[in-house]
């Protein structure tokens, strides 16, 4: 029996070295493994830091449709005319007239609407709310039916318009199809009109202004003074030397013009907190209820309807000033 433990004890030694023999032949096969991995991991996360993955794109979005470029239509179903300021002189307008408009027209007029003419009809409407009776003057030009635009020489810069497209009978009436908006021509040259809320301060304006035209601060004050040197800038500017300038200019050709422009001036009084209209529209009062208006005055006439309403709405009062003016 001893014998036998003996030579059991002998054998589970062996095995046991065995075993410590294989781990230690294998240790360094599998560090070696592992630090091939670690190294393949550290190349591939260095990779990453300059290699950015792009995503598929959909198949619709790499093969963009080509565009095919569309022409404005000639025209959008509707009776229209449409006015737009070009220069102080000139307007441009465009239409369209629908050809069931023109049909329509020439059922009701018969055998008279192929003798009418197609017209553009210009309304000098400056100043007053215009309801196609009340203008100032007017101009017929003649169109015909193959255009849709048209330059307008006005011949009247700072002023308002309107025109009519419409037919114009052999009998001189006329027929509106359709009226464009309103438009305003700007002054050809630098307003005329002054307004003593904004001048400056006489004291203020002696500073400013006193010195360098021969008016020192001895001289004397008022609207007069700031009149002469307004005149003296004015000519100073426009290059015409004045006497009190030390700048002569050498004598230009002549050219001897004249102007003569009118104005007129609607001015009144009522309650404080009553709502005044003239023409129409409402217009601000001063805290003492007093107001003062400043029209142009073109030749023609004038109807300017002033209509006061109290507070309270149970009194109202219109006084219609009528003012007629001819040049010769």
């Amino acid at each position: 029996m001893a014998i036998l433990r003996k030579i059991r004890e002998r054998l589970a030694g062996l095995t046991q070295k065995n075993k410590k023999s294989r781990t230690d032949k294998a240790a360094p096969s599998e560090t070696k493994a592992a630090k091939e991995v670690l190294g393949t991991s550290e190349m591939a996360v260095e990779k990453t830091k300059f290699y950015a993955p792009q995503g598929e794109q959909p198949e619709t979005a790499k093969i963009s449709p080509p565009r095919i470029m569309q022409e404005l239509p000639s025209g959008y179903g509707q009776d229209k005319i449409v006015l737009q300021t070009r220069d102080p002189w000139w307007l441009h307008a465009y239409w369209e007239v629908r050809p069931q408009t023109l049909d329509r027209i020439k059922a009701q007029l018969g055998n008279s609407f192929f003798s009418a003419k197609m017209i553009l009809r210009v309304y000098d409407v400056s100043n007053i709310i215009f309801d196609g009776n009340n203008a100032h003057r007017f101009f017929d030009i003649e169109i015909n039916d193959l255009i849709n635009n048209w330059y307008i020489d006005t011949a009247g810069p700072g002023r308002s318009w309107c025109v009519d497209i419409g037919l114009r009978l052999a009998s001189g009436e006329f027929i509106k199809i359709v009226r464009s908006n309103t438009v305003n021509t700007p002054l050809d040259g630098p307003s005329w009109i002054t307004d003593e809320e904004w001048m400056i301060p006489e004291d203020m304006f002696a500073r400013l202004y006193g010195m360098g035209f021969g008016l020192g601060r001895s001289s004397p004050l008022g609207k007069a003074w700031q009149e002469r040197v307004k005149r003296e800038l004015f000519f100073a500017s426009s290059g015409i030397a004045s006497m009190a300038s030390p700048v002569k200019k050498l004598p230009k050709e002549r050219k001897f013009w004249l102007v003569v422009n009118t104005e007129l001036i609607v001015y009144g009084a009522t309650e404080p907190d009553a709502k005044v209209c003239v023409q129409g529209r409402e217009i601000k009062l001063r805290p003492d209820g007093t107001f003062t208006l400043r029209f142009a005055l073109p030749d023609g006439k004038q109807v300017i309807p002033v209509q006061a309403t109290s507070q309270d709405k149970l009194e109202e009062k219109t006084i219609t000033p009528i003012v007629t003016k001819e040049t010769k």
